[in-house]
């Protein structure tokens, strides 16, 4: 089924809903083969599985509704607040059923905007909220094949989102919030009240599930140790919520003789457990690895039920099922990839050792403990080498000492921060939180400063070439195959790992960018990247290249001179006497006429990039200028072996899927000016 959903993402127009539901043919079919041709049945089976994936991708597309109409200029925006973020500086809301001048029905997408820092109301979810802002559509990709944002706004229901240019007003009246948006909110501020600065804000993120609070500090020295992971509400947190409570009430039933003696008290500790584990689901925003450790502990709770094993391959694979059931497109994110790899290769390992594990009769005082340290050991290695080519496929960073990092700090989560975390929890309603947050907020300090002295480590991080989609896609067959099959049937999976993890370094990088705003145009010459930047060009854009070109820093454009291969003037740059960049005019005095563009050197080069807009036909020369990227975003530029190049859009990398907004036209076209009357 995932290889179908993929499937449908990969194409570049968007398929017929027919085509899709095509495939239950196979389904039906294969059914009623199984008992004459398992064979047949089990081919036809695997076959209806994917066009079924195919077939809910397209179903979960079309029914998104459509793209927002935006204005072009600030307007006052009102709408229903359904979820309230604590930022470092400031709060962001999202409103639902938001209005606007020339929108007069109610937007059936969302819109988030940031209010002001100094803004003093303090909104609640439920309230109407008004507010003058400026709103723009989500943002395109950085460049051809990067992250898209687009798609990943279609999915999740987000329209616009924006910025407050004044402060924000509550309108009479109520409307529908999420479930527990109001609990989630209320339990945030009591935490941030408690626990102030990064602490606060890593503690209420590990019991609400929202991030956006931590400082971009914390959050670094989390990422660079590689213990990310534990600031996102995972399959981790939910296994120590659901383990605590099944133990607790296990226990506790336990101590009642005349229950005990009638009832299993596995049952109802089970039940209850998985209770708690499905309010924290709802708390923490329903994220993607909470849904899988979920539907798993569910699996689990089954089993003890049905008194079968409870921890096995098929679990893993029916909770994958049920994700993709309920939100195909979570197959793309990392939170989906990288969740079930770890889970994926866990569960492998412990099915491949349990029979071969033997415990002695006698066993000596150290080897217990010994087990425990091996256990942890061989966990935070195994998942951390089973998320790899995932967590290089989307941040192209390598944390080098992660498995150091995980084995001090994965402890104190689980054995002083979460518990903490629980009962705090449990005690907001009597208002007796005070003390279980103090404790938990010496757990997060120690763990953040875990994570600033690995940090802090010679050579903790590096960057490494992302690796494309094929290498992903063939890493994870790989490591599926590992983990299916048995004996020497699993030798293939090793040469399709180890060739998904070296995609990245085969496959060529671009030798020069363009951003969607043409503000932005990066070169690639002597091992180093050389960055032209006009007017306010985007940091977060020039960020985002560097790390697909695995390099730490960009130098600034040469004046004249330059390395090997880049030769520049006044005029502009040349890479490889292929590619001509040319310098916008330099803004003129107050009072004076602006200087003339340099001229493009039509014929004398393969492509002429500029930032400004290049009139007239350039014959013999292909140009990327304002028009270019205005009509079809951002450019990729790769040197071919012909002596020409090969220019590959944003837009036609995508393609026309209902998530890319179609190509602008002029504002003011012939044909769409009304036709005078004859008199």
């Amino acid at each position: 089924m995932g290889a179908g959903v993929l499937g449908y993402f990969a194409l570049d127009r968007e398929p017929p809903l027919w085509l899709g539901l095509g495939g239950m043919a196979p389904v039906g079919l294969a059914l009623w083969l199984a008992p004459r041709r398992p064979g047949a049945a089990w081919l036809l089976g695997l076959l209806g599985a994917a066009w079924l994936g195919f077939a809910l991708a397209g179903l979960h597309s079309a029914r998104m509704p459509g793209a927002l109409e935006l204005p072009r200029t600030a307007v006052r925006a009102e709408g229903v607040v359904t979820l309230v973020e604590p930022l470092p500086e400031g709060l962001r809301v999202t409103l639902s059923g938001a209005t606007w001048p020339g929108q007069a029905d109610p937007a059936a997408r969302l819109i988030r905007v940031r209010l002001k820092a100094d803004d003093p109301l303090r909104p609640e979810p439920g309230q109407r909220l008004a507010v003058r802002s400026m709103l723009r559509a989500p943002s395109a990709p950085t460049h051809p094949g990067a992250w898209d944002f687009q798609r990943a706004a279609w999915f999740t229901g987000l329209g616009a989102s924006g910025y407050a240019l004044g402060r924000a007003e509550v309108l009479p009246g109520q409307g529908s919030a999420p479930a527990l948006a109001g609990t989630r909110r209320a339990m945030e501020a009591r935490i941030a009240a408690a626990l102030p600065g990064a602490a606060g804000a890593v503690s209420a993120a590990l019991i609400t599930g929202g991030q956006s609070a931590i400082p971009p500090q914390a959050m670094a020295a989390m990422r660079d140790s590689g213990l990310a992971h534990l600031l996102s509400v995972s399959g981790l947190h939910m296994t120590i919520v659901v383990g605590l409570v099944y133990a607790v009430l296990r226990g506790g039933l336990a101590l009642w003789p005349w229950l005990a003696l009638r009832l299993d008290v596995k049952l109802p500790a089970a039940l209850g457990a998985l209770a708690a584990g499905g309010f924290y689901l709802v708390l923490s925003g329903n994220q993607i690895p909470m849904l899988r450790s979920f539907a798993m502990a569910a699996l689990v709770t089954a089993a003890l039920l049905a008194g079968r094993r409870a921890i096995t391959l098929r679990g893993v694979a029916i909770a994958a099922l049920v994700v993709l059931l309920l939100d195909p497109s979570a197959i793309l994110g990392p939170s989906f990839q990288m969740s079930f790899a770890a889970v994926l290769a866990l569960v492998a390992a412990h099915e491949w050792w349990r029979p071969r594990a033997k415990v002695p009769e006698n066993p000596r005082w150290w080897r217990r403990p010994a087990l425990i340290l091996a256990g942890m050991l061989m966990t935070s290695l195994i998942a951390g080498l089973a998320t790899m080519p995932f967590g290089l496929a989307h941040f192209g960073r390598l944390q080098l000492y992660g498995v150091a990092a995980n084995m001090l700090a994965v402890p104190v989560t689980s054995f002083l921060v979460m518990p903490a975390g629980l009962v705090a929890a449990l005690a907001m309603p009597l208002g007796l939180e005070g003390v279980p947050l103090a404790v938990m907020g010496w757990g997060v300090e120690l763990i953040l400063a875990i994570a600033r002295a690995v940090a802090s480590w010679p050579g903790a991080t590096m960057a490494a070439e992302p690796l494309p989609a094929w290498g992903a896609a063939l890493a994870a067959l790989g490591l599926c195959w590992l983990a299916l099959w048995r004996g020497r049937l699993r030798a293939p999976g090793l040469p399709m790992l180890a060739l998904g993890l070296m995609a990245g370094a085969l496959t060529p990088s671009p030798h020069a960018l363009v951003s969607a705003d043409g503000r932005l145009v990066a070169l690639r010459a002597g091992g180093d990247v050389f960055v032209h930047r006009h007017g306010s060009a985007s940091r977060f854009v020039q960020d985002a290249w560097l790390r697909s070109w695995a390099e730490d820093a960009a130098r600034p454009m040469p004046g004249i001179g330059g390395p090997p291969g880049l030769a520049c003037d006044e005029a502009g740059c040349r890479l490889a006497e292929r590619i001509a960049l040319l310098r916008p005019a330099a803004p003129a005095p107050r009072g004076r006429q602006r200087a003339a563009a340099p001229e493009a050197p039509c014929g004398r080069a393969a492509l002429i990039i500029s930032p400004e807009p290049v009139r007239g036909d350039c014959a013999g020369s292909r140009v990327i200028d304002r028009f270019s990227v205005w009509r079809d975003g951002a450019h990729a530029v790769w040197l071919s072996a012909d002596g020409g190049v090969r220019v590959v859009s944003d837009r036609a990398h995508r393609g026309d899927r209902p998530w890319v907004p179609p190509r602008p036209s002029p504002r003011y076209q012939a044909d769409s000016l009304p036709v005078a009357s004859i008199e």
